[in-house]
């Protein structure tokens, strides 16, 4: 066959390889690292759980680049561009980057049927691996014990907040997911757990192979006032530490949970106190309680289940008065969709339902259903439903925009938007 040229035709190629968009298993994976000899040079995290990756990565990521260290980053799904998915020295690479890799992928798989995903990450993961990187981070997709990114036995893991998501895949409750998340610990290694009421299932996982269980409020804790916090390890301390730049009331505890990680790791990747100050205090993420200021003012967040809803109401309810708020949402099918929208109902006064460019997607209308007795319009787009709802909003106003990464995405597709509202009167 003729090899696809273009990162757009490769993508279009690896979509059509497999009968199934997910098709959990490590066997395929497994076998084309090895036909690969696709190893890592660098020190290795993997973060896995339900809310917190994204941020715990970003934080991981910005707090060793003000260290120094190199730093490959594959964290998923992208808002906008594919590119967003791998990024090396702070950067999303350039898909020319990437080229080379997909080929190495096809040429090595031969009969091997692998799903998008698991094209994709081998194709990341090649290009981290033969990067000159001192640190590589790989975000879980889905659960831990079956995804991709398991065949890489990590030298520390962190497992970010555990909530009841995908349960057609990891199960029905907190106990069975939090078990397929830790099967991304190995013996001897260190595992940190930042959700501060983790499941028994990961704790008794970690003893049961051996792993060096690292536990919020055991091992590692912070705390603070308005100003200032602190935080604590097995070992080290960091008083006076400025908030994170990212917003919102859960960032703390992803900040603890990846401090623990550079502790458990200061002997091979140190990092200075200054190093963690800068880096908390430069690290960006689109798309996680993102504030746009602007009239009205624009806040962006990808919370997509109950858990990551009720902390979008919580910041919400933190921001201070706006007259009126007023809420752009779209969400796949598979969630529980009348859970993450009930944490919203006392805060939004008005709601602008989209439709998403994926069969996965509920429609507009159908999560119109759920909203019978507020104010509602559905719309065809993301971008639509933004337009309407500012040409609706005085320069007081907020606009939220969250659900899944299609919803975010589609409104920052030609880049963050600035909005003007009507004036009153």
């Amino acid at each position: 066959m003729t090899l696809p040229t273009t990162l757009a035709d490769w993508l279009a190629h690896c979509e059509r390889l497999h009968p199934k968009s997910m098709d959990l298993g490590l066997g395929r994976v497994a076998a084309l690292r090895e036909r690969l000899g696709l190893r890592f040079g660098a020190t290795v995290v993997t973060v896995a759980g339900t809310n917190g990756k994204g941020s715990s990565c970003a934080m991981l990521e910005s707090i060793a680049l003000a260290a120094g260290w190199r730093v490959g980053l594959y964290i998923k799904p992208h808002l906008v561009h594919f590119e967003e998915r791998c990024r090396i020295g702070g950067r999303s690479v350039d898909s020319a980057v990437l080229l080379p890799h997909f080929e190495a992928v096809e040429r090595a798989r031969g009969d091997i049927v692998l799903t998008y995903f698991e094209f994709t990450t081998l194709v990341i993961m090649r290009a981290l691996a033969e990067a000159a990187l001192d640190l590589v981070i790989l975000e879980v997709g889905l659960g831990g014990r079956l995804d991709a990114v398991n065949v890489v036995d990590a030298d520390a893991v962190l497992i970010t907040s555990i909530d009841i998501d995908h349960v057609e895949y990891l199960g029905p409750d907190r106990e069975s997911i939090g078990l397929e998340k830790a099967h991304v610990m190995r013996a001897g290694r260190p595992a940190i757990v930042s959700d501060p009421m983790p499941p028994k299932s990961i704790v008794e996982h970690a003893r049961g192979i051996g792993a060096d269980l690292w536990l919020a409020g055991r091992d590692f804790a912070h705390g603070g006032d308005r100003q200032q916090w602190h935080w604590h390890g097995r070992a080290q301390r960091y008083a006076g530490l400025a908030y994170p730049a990212l917003r919102g009331a859960n960032q703390l505890i992803n900040a603890a949970g990846v401090l623990a990680v550079f502790e458990a790791l200061r002997e091979t990747l140190p990092v200075s106190a200054q190093a963690v100050r800068i880096g908390l205090a430069t690290v960006e993420l689109a798309g996680r309680f993102q504030v746009i200021a602007g009239q009205p003012t624009l806040v962006l967040d990808v919370a997509h289940n109950p858990q990551s809803a009720a902390v979008l109401a919580i910041n919400l309810d933190a921001m201070g008065f706006h007259p009126r708020t007023l809420a752009v949402f779209g969400a796949m099918r598979d969630k529980d969709l009348a859970a993450v929208i009930a944490p919203l109902m006392p805060l939004v006064d008005e709601w602008f339902l989209t439709d998403l460019d994926t069969p996965r997607a509920a429609r507009a209308a159908e999560l119109g259903a759920l909203l019978p007795n507020a104010p509602h319009s559905c719309h065809a787009s993301p971008a639509a439903a933004l337009a309407a709802a500012a040409a609706m909003a005085d320069p007081a106003d907020r606009i939220v925009v969250f659900g899944s990464f299609y919803t975010v995405g589609g409104v920052l597709k030609n880049g963050v938007p600035r909005l003007a509202a009507r004036h009153a009167g």
